[in-house]
C-alpha cells in the first residue's frame, strides 16, 4: 500500500492498513491495551515506527480515561525549590520513572495561600491522573484539597497534618528518618563525643520532628540547651550553631537535621576558629553529594536515597491508578519506609 500523502498525518486506519490488522487492534497496542497476540503487537508497532504515527491525545483519553500527566506539588515557594538541591533531586527521580511510564510531569508550588485555589482548581479539572505531593507542612491545605477534589494521590513523607493517623491507607514514601538520627548520634558517641548538640529543622514537618526524636532516643537525658532550632537552609544552620556556641561552647559536637544546615553550621565553626574534627565533631542528614563533598572537610551524612524515593511515589501512584475501582485495590501498600545509612566522611 503507498505511504500517506507527504505532510499528511498517519491516521490509525493507515497504521492498521500497514500492519495488516484491524483497527480495534491497532487502537488495543497503542492504548496499552491487552489480549493482542505478540507477532500482532509487533507488527502495529513497526507499522507505527515506519508511518511516524503519533496518537491522538483527545482520543487516547477517552479509550483510557488517562491523561497522561501527573501533578507534582511542592508545598515550598519557588525560591526554596530552586535552591535546595533536595527538590532537585527527589523531582529527577519522580521526572525519570514518569518517562518510563509515559506520563508527563507538571510542576506545582505554593508561593501563599492564594495559591491553594488555584491548585485545587487545577487538579479538580480533570487536567491530570494523580498528584504527588511533598514537604508538606502540618497545617498545609493539600490534604484536604485532594481528598476533596479525590484526585489520587501519593505524599512524600510521613503525614503529620491533624487526623492522618485516623485516615486509612494514606499513600507515601518516606526514609527512616528517626533511625538514621540515631545511627549518627551513636556514631558520634562511639568517637568519644560527650556534649552532642542538635540542630533541627521545622517542627511543622515529620521529617525534622522524627530525626530530633532520633536524636532524643539516644541522648535520653540531653540538656534542652544543647538543642537549636533552624527551617532546613543554610543560613538557618548557621544561625543555629552560632546560638548553640554561645549558650554551650563546650559542646563537642553537632548533629544537623539535613546537609545544608551542617554547611552552615560549618561555616560558623570555622569562623570561630574551631577545628572540624578535632575540637567539634560534624554530622548531617541527606548525603547530597553537591553539598556533602564539597565542604571542607567533606561532610559525615546519613544518606537516604532521594531520587530513589521520587521514583517510588511515582510506581506506588501507577500502581493505585492501575487498580482504581477494582476490588484488589485495597490491597494496594499505603506506605513505603526506605532505610538509610551513615556515610563517614572526614567531618566526624
Amino acid at each position: 500500500m503507498p505511504d500517506p500523502t507527504p505532510g499528511a498525518r498517519p491516521t490509525l486506519e493507515a497504521v492498521a492498513a500497514r500492519a495488516g490488522v484491524s483497527r480495534a487492534t491497532v487502537s488495543r497496542v497503542v492504548n496499552g491495551g491487552e489480549g493482542v497476540r505478540q507477532p500482532l503487537v509487533e507488527r502495529v508497532r513497526r507499522a507505527v515506527e515506519e508511518l511516524g504515527y503519533v496518537p491522538n491525545h483527545a482520543a487516547r483519553t477517552l479509550v483510557t480515561r488517562r491523561n497522561g500527566a501527573v501533578a507534582v506539588i511542592i508545598a515550598e515557594p519557588e525560591f526554596r525549590i530552586f535552591s535546595d538541591p533536595f527538590f532537585e533531586q527527589q523531582v529527577r527521580g519522580i521526572s525519570r520513572e514518569l518517562t518510563a511510564h509515559d506520563s508527563q510531569l507538571v510542576l506545582l508550588w505554593v508561593e501563599g495561600a492564594g495559591d491553594y485555589e488555584r491548585i485545587a482548581r487545577y487538579l479538580g479539572g480533570g487536567h491530570v491522573d494523580g498528584a504527588l505531593a511533598f514537604s508538606v507542612h502540618n497545617d498545609d491545605e493539600l490534604p484536604s484539597i485532594v481528598r476533596r477534589v479525590q484526585v489520587p494521590t501519593v505524599f512524600g513523607g510521613r503525614p503529620g497534618w491533624p487526623g492522618a493517623s485516623g485516615e486509612l491507607a494514606v499513600p507515601y514514601v518516606d526514609a527512616d528518618n528517626r533511625g538514621g538520627a540515631r545511627e549518627a548520634v551513636r556514631y558520634l558517641l562511639a568517637r568519644g563525643r560527650e556534649r552532642i548538640a542538635h540542630i533541627a529543622g521545622p517542627r511543622d514537618q515529620t521529617s525534622s520532628m522524627d530525626r530530633l526524636d532520633g536524636y532524643r532516643d539516644v541522648m535520653l537525658d540531653a540538656d534542652p540547651g544543647l538543642v537549636a532550632q533552624g527551617d532546613f537552609t543554610e543560613e538557618s544552620g548557621a544561625h543555629a550553631m552560632a546560638e548553640l556556641l554561645e549558650r554551650r561552647p563546650g559542646l563537642d559536637a553537632v548533629f544537623a537535621a539535613n546537609d545544608l544546615m551542617a554547611s552552615g553550621a560549618l561555616r560558623v565553626l570555622r569562623e570561630r576558629g574551631l577545628r572540624v574534627p578535632e575540637d567539634v565533631a560534624l554530622v548531617g542528614f541527606d548525603d547530597m553529594a553537591s553539598v556533602a563533598e564539597a565542604t571542607d572537610p567533606p561532610l559525615t551524612t546519613v544518606r537516604q536515597d532521594i531520587e530513589g524515593m521520587g521514583r517510588l511515589m511515582v510506581r506506588l501512584l501507577m500502581r493505585t491508578l492501575n487498580q482504581h475501582g477494582e476490588p484488589e485495590a485495597a490491597a494496594t501498600p499505603g506506605s513505603v519506609i526506605t532505610p538509610t545509612e551513615l556515610v563517614r566522611r572526614a567531618s566526624a
